[in-house]
C-alpha cells in the first residue's frame, strides 16, 4: 500500500491551483466554515459558499437533481452544521478511531437525509459536502473510488462511505504517514481576497483526495 509518487502528483495537482482555478473552491469552502463562529448569522451567504462549492466540482451538471434547486435548498444543512461541536473539525485521516469513524457515518447519513429526496445517488455529493467544510474525509467520486479500489486489490469497493472504507482510508495514511504528514504541513488554504496563502493547512484526508482524484484521472487517460 505504500506509495512512491504521492509528492509528485500532489504537486501536479497543485500546479492547477491557481486563485481563480475551480480547485481552490475547497479553499474558501473551507476557510469559511472553518472560521465563521455562527453560520446562521448570514445564512444565504453560508448556502451560496456551499453552492457555488458544490457547483465548481460537478454537483450541477448533467442530470443532477440540484439543477431543480436555488441555494435555499440547503439551508436546513447549515443549520444542521451550526449546531455541531467546533471539535468534529479535529477530525482527520490519522484519527479514524472507532468514535470518529462513528461521527463521521452519522454527520453522513443526517446531511444525505437533509440533502438528497427519494432515491437520488449521494455518496459522491454527501462526501463532497464534507470534504469542502470539515476537510475530514476524501470525495468518494469516481475518480477517487477508481483509484482505490485499485490501490485495494479488492479488499474495499468503495461504494459506500462506511467502517470498511474509512478503515482502509485509515491504512492507506499509516503506510505513507511521513509523505501525507510533509505535505500537509507545507499546504495551506489560499484567502479569498488577498489570494495569498491563509494559516490554514491542507487536513490530510485532502491530500489523500487529491492523489486519488488525480490518480483516477489518470486511469481514464487511454
Amino acid at each position: 500500500m505504500k506509495r512512491t509518487d504521492i509528492e509528485l502528483v500532489i504537486e501536479d495537482f497543485k500546479s492547477k491551483s491557481k486563485s481563480d482555478d475551480r480547485y481552490t473552491s475547497f479553499d474558501y469552502c473551507y476557510n469559511y466554515f472553518r472560521k465563521t463562529n455562527d453560520l446562521t448569522q448570514d445564512i444565504e451567504k453560508s448556502c451560496l459558499v456551499l453552492g457555488f462549492y458544490l457547483a465548481s466540482w460537478g454537483m450541477f451538471r448533467g442530470s443532477s437533481f440540484l439543477l431543480q434547486k436555488s441555494a435555499k435548498h440547503f439551508e436546513p444543512t447549515i443549520q444542521y452544521i451550526a449546531t455541531l461541536d467546533k471539535s468534529v473539525w479535529d477530525i482527520d485521516a490519522d484519527n479514524y478511531n472507532e468514535k470518529n469513524i462513528q461521527i463521521i457515518i452519522k454527520m453522513y447519513n443526517n446531511i444525505k437525509h437533509l440533502i438528497i429526496s427519494e432515491k437520488q445517488s449521494d455518496i459522491t455529493l454527501i462526501t463532497k459536502i464534507l470534504l469542502g467544510i470539515f476537510g475530514f474525509i476524501p470525495a468518494f467520486d469516481n475518480n477517487f473510488c477508481n483509484s482505490f479500489r485499485k490501490i485495494s486489490e479488492g479488499q474495499c469497493g468503495f461504494r459506500k462511505l462506511n467502517i470498511k472504507s474509512l478503515t482502509f482510508i485509515k491504512a492507506f495514511y499509516e503506510s505513507n504517514r511521513n509523505i501525507i504528514d510533509k505535505l500537509s504541513e507545507e499546504t495551506y488554504t489560499k484567502d479569498f481576497i488577498s489570494g495569498q496563502k491563509t494559516t490554514l493547512n491542507y487536513p490530510k484526508a485532502k491530500i489523500i483526495d487529491m492523489y486519488g482524484f488525480t490518480i483516477g484521472q489518470n486511469l481514464q487517460q487511454p
